[in-house]
């Protein structure tokens, strides 16, 4: 089912702990652990707000493609959503509302990024190091910084000589009035398919550089009526039973991206009509539809992509940039395109974990080290080598299919079964062998050859050797079982040095 249906931790000994991050998945662990009795925590936010992903992306049309009921936690429902899939203002909204009920604001510490995060031997202790020079001492360190918080840049010859605006859509500059103005959008992922229709009213001319085009299928979205929210809030059973529907919908699709690539043909004549359907020029709709497989890429869903490209006002430019030059970007074949400002929807540096951090672990072992070869965890929660160290959304745990606020609530689940595993071995700290974490990396690997993810596409799921640290392949609660309980035999357990 949908619920979180483990077993309710057992009231712990409250060790030190510090939780980095407050999205979805920080909240989510700190909300856990008051429940379990352990208020000894402190979450550190770079910025001066919560929220993460939800916070720093207020692009027009900035929504979610997870449906509202699903797309929250399963112990804190919102039976009011104003839509079928929440919009950034209204996901940020109720994380804050999460934060109040739950009192978790005398925990946090804003506008403290973490720089450096050691772990002594002798202690067992870890020794965070802020930007600003703070320094905290914990037992216990609890990343939950997310896949998608770092913007990536393209490197583009004479791209700070640009003299007009610049900015990624993750840091939108909303101080800038692009109405009458010739706007250059580099990049059609995720984040661009919902601010271009948006923005291509308002501007004078809009160019866009497409490198790669995207599936983009229909997106089911609608307002909720009110009678479909007083149902959801006077019978909680309809919420649940709407939210289990939702949740097995979408399960379902893991096959297909995982063992039966084939079912996702379907997908894709859907988005060729809706290509056919909605973009007259002949040029456009043809350079709309991609070269590679369904899937390979993240799967976009719109209603107004296809149309909004389609705009007399919209140049889809899919010649290579070659420079760009105060005050134009400049293709290969030598064109200038003269623009006023170009926003970049470029996407993120999903393939470096904890970056740009420093982790040292063991014996003085920087993360970057142990993972020299590509990012990889036990679970994707825990790295041997680094005790203590919990991860949250960790290596290959991203979904294409379904809710990454599952996936989190296994992992919070997983992460209080480890503090009572100290608490029970009386422990100060606990590492992974390498052993059993080899084993787990290797078969999540396994599963991923065959995956539709490993049909040839260059995608933000591989890093620069090839390998896919991101995504989990298969489904959700086959993670979640796996995430039931920790065996302690997978486990290195240091005694405490207090006897």
């Amino acid at each position: 089912m949908t619920e979180t249906d483990l077993p309710p931790p057992k009231t712990m000994e409250a060790p030190r702990i510090v939780i980095i991050g407050t999205g979805f998945g920080g909240l989510g662990m700190a909300i856990q652990l008051k429940n379990a009795g352990v208020c000894t925590f402190i979450m550190l936010e770079k910025s001066t707000e919560v929220g993460g992903t939800w916070r720093d992306n207020t692009y027009p049309g900035a929504a979610c493609d997870v449906q509202s009921h699903l797309y929250s936690y399963s112990f804190e429902p919102k039976h009011d959503w104003s839509r079928k899939f929440g919009r950034q203002a209204e996901i940020k909204e109720y994380m804050e509302g999460c934060v109040r009920k739950y009192g978790l604001t005398p925990h946090i510490r804003f506008n403290k990024a973490v720089a450096e995060a050691h772990y002594d031997d002798a202690t067992h202790q870890w020794s965070i190091i802020t930007e600003d020079g703070d320094r905290l001492t914990a037992n216990v360190l609890i990343t939950a910084t997310g896949q998608l918080n770092q913007p990536r840049f393209p490197h583009i010859e004479g791209l700070d000589q640009f003299k007009g605006t610049r900015f990624h859509s993750a840091r939108w500059d909303h101080d800038f009035d692009l109405t009458g103005k010739t706007v250059a959008v580099i990049g059609t992922g995720a984040s661009a398919i919902q601010f271009v229709p948006e923005i291509q009213p308002r501007v004078k001319r809009l160019k866009l550089f497409q490198r790669s085009a995207a599936w983009v299928i229909p997106k089911p979205d609608r307002p909720f009526r009110p009678w479909e929210q007083k149902l959801f809030k006077t019978l909680p059973m309809h919420d649940r039973l709407y939210r289990s529907l939702i949740y097995w919908k979408n399960e379902s699709r893991a096959l297909a991206f995982t063992r039966f690539n084939r079912l996702l043909e379907f997908m894709a004549l859907q988005a060729k009509w809706e290509a056919r359907k909605h973009v007259r020029n002949l040029e456009k709709r043809k350079a709309l539809i991609p070269d590679y497989k369904i899937g390979c890429k993240r799967i976009l869903i719109s209603n107004d992509w296809y149309p909004a490209v389609d705009s007399d006002n919209v140049d889809l430019v899919t010649t290579g940039i070659a420079r760009i030059e105060e005050n134009a970007v400049v293709t290969v074949d030598g064109e200038h395109h003269d623009v006023d400002a170009i926003i970049f929807g470029t996407g993120f540096k999903a393939t470096q974990f904890l970056s740009p951090m420093t982790i040292t672990g063991r014996h003085g072992q920087s993360l970057n080290d142990a993972w020299s070869n590509g990012a990889e965890a036990y679970k994707g929660i825990a790295v041997s080598g680094f005790p203590n160290l919990f991860m949250l959304y960790g290596p290959n745990t991203n979904l294409a299919h379904n809710s990454i606020i599952y996936m989190l609530e296994s992992q919070i689940h997983y992460v209080l079964e480890c503090l009572k595993s100290l608490e029970d071995q009386r422990a100060d700290a606990m590492d992974v062998k390498p052993e059993p974490q080899g084993v787990y990396v290797d078969g999540v690997h396994r599963r991923l050859e065959g995956s539709i993810w490993d049909s040839g596409c260059t995608s933000w799921y591989r890093d620069e050797s090839g390998r896919n640290p991101v995504n989990w392949p298969g489904f959700t609660f086959t993670y979640r079982h796996l995430t039931r309980h920790v065996d302690p035999d997978a486990y290195t357990f240091f005694p405490s040095v207090s006897g």
